[in-house]
This record gives structure tokens, C-alpha cells and sequence, in this order.
């Protein structure tokens, strides 16, 4: 008897399932190594795009780098058919534009602020604009100089051996300079052992000197407390006076010099000291040791030239060389057309010695010998105080370099 075969079930035909692994895919790395410039993993032969149709044209864009196809740090090549932007050694530039003012709305061409130019750019009805004069350009410039920012605090010393030269009138108008542009605290002190004239220069607010504050220093802690011993002017220009009592029989020393520098140096930006006609007198040495520029005044008569470069004589002979290259000479109250001393002559002489000569010229408000205020003085005035300051703050740099 034959027995009939009994078929096995047939199987159901499989169905692939969209969950189901692709062949290969996980044996294969997915990710390229960033460390490995050029080199990515190929997608599987099921990843391809589909061939189009007959007839349809095909158009190859060019591959799109991934953020694992970057080459490694220091390539400049990219990705084949990519350019790089990046430079060198750097970081990948962004590939946004940049969304600053000037990129996104041009260079602006700053308005005139006087004479025909701003005549013809008022009655233009602001259609012609043919920007600022030379002039204007140049002062703009030196009043970008002299704001310029600094770090920690820097020490102007302004000095000459003879009397009468105008060395208090250039401390109090070159602080008062200074102030009235920057932002910051600027503060002249009154370093003359003798009877000083400095706080005569600004409206007198306080009776205290430098004495009180030397007095109440160790409570002094912040700039209301110290702000209660100097007088400020309109520009904002604060004065530390010196003792005027004549029952004061101890001199202003090194040692006090540099007790009220310290106090100074922690709430103001600029502090100019005025130093007396003596280079032999008590406070000095400390004046010279801290100064980070030396102003040495001159008039423009021959003596006053002579005692100017005799200043500069006695620094080179007691170890101040460095000092002395880096100070700038200051030729005041230079009257036009009068004298027949030849300032050319002057100048050329400190030139050579000094980093940089100015001449500030005669002025009849500097003259009175009263209050400066810097709106009545000339106009040539007030630039050559402005360039003498932009001068004086070419040395900021230097300080921040940590010179």
C-alpha cells in the first residue's frame, strides 16, 4: 500500500518590512573620523537615487559637505569641488554675511558741521554732501587720539627749573584738556613744596590739601571720600592743593608724594603733578620714579630755553635718559611776530632731544592769571592744547603694552 506524500505547508511569501536592517548598514561605519581629512563612508547600494526616465536630461550638483567631511584642523583644502573659506591654522569661517552697520547699510558719509560745506548741505536740502575740511578732519582725529582707552592710571610730570614759564598754566589747561574730552577722572596735584598756585586755577570748592588727605587716608575707601578734598572746574578738572599755610613748616616729601599717589591711583585715570621750580627738593625723586611722561615747559625768550635744556641736562646726569627721550617739550605764551629770538632754532634743538615739541601760543585769558575756563580761550589755543594732549596720550599704547 503506498502511502500518498503529504506536502508540507507552504510558507507565506516574506514581506520586506520597512523596520527591517539593510544589508551591511550596521557593519559599516556610518560616521566618518573628523581626524581623517577626505575620507566618508559610501552610502549602501539601496540609499541611490532612482534612475530617471529616458529622455529626461540629468543634471550632477556638485556633493554638499557634511559636518563630518570637514578636514582636520590646519587643512586649507575642503571637500573635492568645495571651496574653503577658511584661512589657515583657524577656525571655519561662518557662512553668514556679516551683519554690521557699515556691511549692511554702507559707509556713511558724516554730514559738515561748518562752514560753506554745511551751508551748501543745509540749503540742499541735505542732498549734497561733500563731507568734512581737512581741518575739521584733523581736529576729529586728535580728539580720537586723546580719548583713546587706557588701563590703570597714567602719571604726567611737568616741570621746568625757572619760574614765570607758564609750567602751572599748561598743568591746569592740559588737565583741563583732557577732561573735557574723556569720559574718565583726571585729577593735577599741586607737588610744589613752596607755595603753589595751582588751585587758584579752578573755582574753589574745598579749603582741604593734600595734607588732609594724607591726614585721612586710611579712611578714605571710595571717590565720595576723596572727591571731598580736591576743587573740580567746569571741565570737569579736579585740583589737589598744596599746603599755603606758612606756620607748615614741614616740607611735602617722597614719602608724602607717594602716599597720595597711591590714594590717587585707584579713582582716577590721569594724574598730572606740577611740580616746583627745584630739582633738588624733597618730593623729587618720588615725582621722577612714578612718571610715565615728563612735560618740561620753556618760554620763547633765551633764557627760558636755556633753563629748559638745562632741565632736560640735569635727568640725563642723574639716570633718567629714558625719561628724557620719551618727554616732550613745551614752548608757551609764543607771541606771533614779536621777539627776534629764531623759535625754529628752539625748536630743532629740543627736537632732537624730545620725543615730540609744541608750541602753545599767547593767549589773554592765560594771561589774567585767574580761573581758566577753556571756552574763552582762542581758537588756536584750544588746538594746540588739544594736539599737546593727543601728543602726551601716543604714549597710552605704551603703557598698555606694559613699557
Amino acid at each position: 500500500m503506498v502511502r500518498p506524500v503529504v506536502q508540507p505547508p507552504a510558507e507565506p511569501p516574506v514581506v520586506p518590512s520597512v523596520f527591517a536592517p539593510i544589508p551591511g548598514f550596521r557593519s559599516q561605519q556610518r560616521f566618518s573620523n573628523p581626524a581623517e581629512p577626505g575620507v566618508s563612508t559610501p552610502l549602501p547600494a539601496e540609499w541611490t537615487a532612482p534612475t530617471p526616465p529616458h529622455g529626461i536630461p540629468v543634471i550632477a550638483a556638485p556633493p554638499v559637505p557634511s559636518t563630518f567631511d570637514r578636514p582636520a584642523a590646519g587643512s586649507v583644502a575642503g571637500p573635492a569641488g568645495v571651496p574653503n573659506d577658511r584661512p589657515a591654522g583657524g577656525d571655519f569661517a561662518t557662512p553668514y554675511r556679516d551683519l554690521s552697520t557699515t556691511a549692511l547699510l554702507g559707509q556713511r558719509k558724516n554730514p559738515p558741521t561748518s562752514g560753506w560745506r554745511k551751508a551748501l548741505y543745509v540749503g540742499s536740502f541735505k542732498t549734497i554732501n561733500v563731507g568734512e575740511s581737512p581741518k575739521t578732519t584733523h581736529h576729529n582725529t586728535l580728539i580720537g587720539e586723546v580719548s583713546q582707552p587706557l588701563q590703570g592710571c597714567y602719571r604726567i610730570a611737568l616741570m621746568s627749573l625757572k619760574g614765570g614759564v607758564g609750567k602751572t598754566t599748561i598743568t591746569a589747561t592740559l588737565g583741563a584738556t583732557f577732561a573735557s574730552i574723556r569720559g574718565d577722572r583726571v585729577v593735577a596735584v599741586d607737588a610744589n613744596p613752596d607755595r603753589g598756585t595751582l588751585s587758584q586755577k579752578v573755582p574753589l570748592e574745598t579749603a582741604a590739601t593734600v595734607r588732609h588727605l594724607l591726614r585721612d587716608a586710611e579712611g578714605i575707601e571710595r571717590y565720595s571720600d576723596v572727591r571731598a578734598y580736591t576743587s573740580q572746574g567746569p571741565s570737569r578738572l579736579e585740583v589737589l592743593a598744596s599746603e599755603s599755610d606758612p606756620a607748615v613748616s614741614e616740607a611735602f616729601s617722597s614719602d608724602d608724594y607717594l602716599r597720595a599717589l597711591e590714594v590717587l591711583e585707584r579713582f582716577y585715570s590721569l594724574v598730572l603733578t606740577d611740580c616746583g621750580t627745584g630739582l633738588m627738593h624733597s618730593a623729587m625723586s618720588a615725582v621722577l620714579s612714578k612718571a610715565d611722561v615728563l612735560v618740561v615747559i620753556s618760554s620763547g625768550s633765551v633764557d627760558g630755553a636755556r633753563s629748559a635744556s638745562a632741565t632736560l641736562d640735569w635727568l640725563d646726569a642723574h639716570g633718567h635718559q629714558e625719561l628724557v627721550r620719551n618727554s616732550i617739550a613745551v614752548i608757551n605764551a609764543v607771541r606771533p611776530r614779536s621777539g627776534k629770538v629764531d623759535l625754529s632754532k628752539v625748536v630743532d634743538h629740543f627736537s632732537r632731544r624730545c620725543r615730540a615739541v609744541r608750541l602753545v601760543p599767547f593767549d589773554p585769558h592765560l594771561e589774567e592769571g585767574a580761573e581758566i575756563s577753556l571756552d574763552r580761550l582762542k581758537p588756536a589755543t584750544r588746538e594746540a592744547l588739544i594736539e599737546l594732549a593727543a601728543v602726551v596720550a601716543a604714549d597710552f599704547a605704551g603703557v598698555r603694552a606694559g613699557r
